[in-house]
């Protein structure tokens, strides 16, 4: 579960690392009001950030041409005028894709005297099974363009989750980036404490960028989190109840909502043949060789292993709400699943919602044969394929004619 940047920096600041001040708001007064008392408290100027699920908010134009998702403002009035431009329109940026995001809420937070800026994040490392904390002195920068270009400015270091990352290994990365004397304390502790908010938050990434050495008005420096991205784990969210309240269903696709309301792990593509599968890893396989005969893909739809028939009868439903779907390939692997049950469930979703599109079914596993008979006994128009690639090559064809 992705959450806005005003609200990472809330559970940031929880765990003790340092924003800047700010608040969130929803109309044009608010953000003003908000303003008047960052500038009478001392502060030159104020930024106004869309709040979107998206990256590239800076460099974004919203459909009405105003340009720019952030924006830093000299007054009041210009704050005001800012959070008109934005509230309410839709904000199109190189992530959101050409259909954009509405804008309904906006960061209002004081601007800060930058002086360096530097790339933090943690996220888990799939290879070693640990958290990983990575830094860099490319602040500002995408962390997948660094790595292509210069990637020994990436830094990284393993953490041992049974104790958590050491005093000692934050003080190395401040070190390897450059800081010096009290600075290396600074960022260390800071370091220390982005650690914490993901460990105790469950968050599958935690991304400052940038991480920036910040001065006051008296010129002393100090490290601050400018901007924050973070990623919870949906499978950590039942003990994450606070977390769970963050949920913004405005930025997500409402087919994705309705899937996560029937625990079915559903991301909508651009192709017209619908996936239906058990398993990230034959889903991603089921996409990869639908593309390799010739077809696109129109989703990837996960049941999990133990998906029931009432499951199944959703999933069939998502899938045929998006008007792109021409035909379905289902690619069932009975490992705890049981083929029949499966059968079953097709069985009833097809005749529940009246499906007329070309609909070819490749199981294998537990009670495969039982299942198959279930499927040929029914006298619905089912395709059977023999292999996964059988199946995707029969799909591909049916769809073509």
């Amino acid at each position: 579960m992705n959450i806005h940047e005003y609200q990472a920096k809330q559970l940031l600041a929880q765990n003790g690392v340092a924003v800047p001040p700010g608040e969130v708001c929803e109309q044009p007064v608010a953000a003003r009001a908000v303003a008047d008392t960052l500038f009478a408290e001392g502060h030159g100027m104020v930024v106004v950030k869309s709040q979107i699920h998206a990256g590239g908010r800076g460099k974004g134009t919203f459909k009405s041409g105003f340009q720019g998702g952030v924006k830093l403002c000299k007054s009041p009035q210009a704050v005001e005028d800012t959070a008109r431009a934005m509230l309410g329109q839709v904000l199109v940026t190189k992530q959101t894709g050409p259909d954009g995001r509405q804008v309904t809420k906006i960061l209002v937070t004081a601007a800060q005297d930058i002086r360096k800026e530097f790339y933090l994040a943690v996220l888990l490392d799939r290879a070693t099974s640990r958290p990983v904390v990575m830094a860099s002195t490319e602040g500002g920068m995408d962390i997948e363009e660094v790595a292509a270009r210069t990637p020994e400015k990436i830094l990284r270091e393993s953490v041992d989750p049974a104790v958590g990352l050491m005093p000692y290994q934050a003080r190395k990365l401040a070190a390897l980036l450059g800081l010096k004397g009290a600075l290396i304390q600074d960022a260390a502790k800071l370091i220390l404490a982005v650690y914490r908010a993901f460990w105790n938050h469950d968050a599958s990434l935690v991304e400052i960028n940038p991480l920036c050495i910040i001065a006051d008005a008296d010129g002393r420096e100090s490290v601050a989190a400018v901007d924050a991205k973070m990623s919870i784990d949906d499978n950590a969210l039942y003990r994450q109840k606070a977390v769970q309240e963050m949920r913004d269903l405005n930025e997500e696709a409402p087919l994705e909502i309705e899937a996560s309301r029937h625990e079915l792990n559903y991301i909508k593509l651009d192709g017209n043949i619908a996936c239906l599968v058990n398993g990230a890893g034959l889903a991603m396989a089921t996409m990869d060789i639908i593309q390799h005969f010739g077809g696109s893909p129109a989703n990837f739809l996960d049941v999990g292993g133990g998906a029931s028939k009432e499951q199944v009868t959703a999933a069939f439903r998502i899938i045929l709400s998006d008007p792109n779907v021409q035909g379905i390939l289902v690619n069932i692997f009975g490992g705890i699943m049981q083929c029949d049950v499966i059968a079953h469930g097709i069985v009833a979703a097809v005749k529940e919602t009246g499906l007329s599109l070309p609909l070819v079914v490749r199981l294998e596993g537990n009670n495969v044969e039982l299942g198959k008979g279930i499927l040929r006994d029914s006298g619905l128009p089912i395709i059977s394929g023999d292999s996964m690639a059988d199946a995707a090559e029969k799909v591909v064809q049916a769809v073509a004619s």
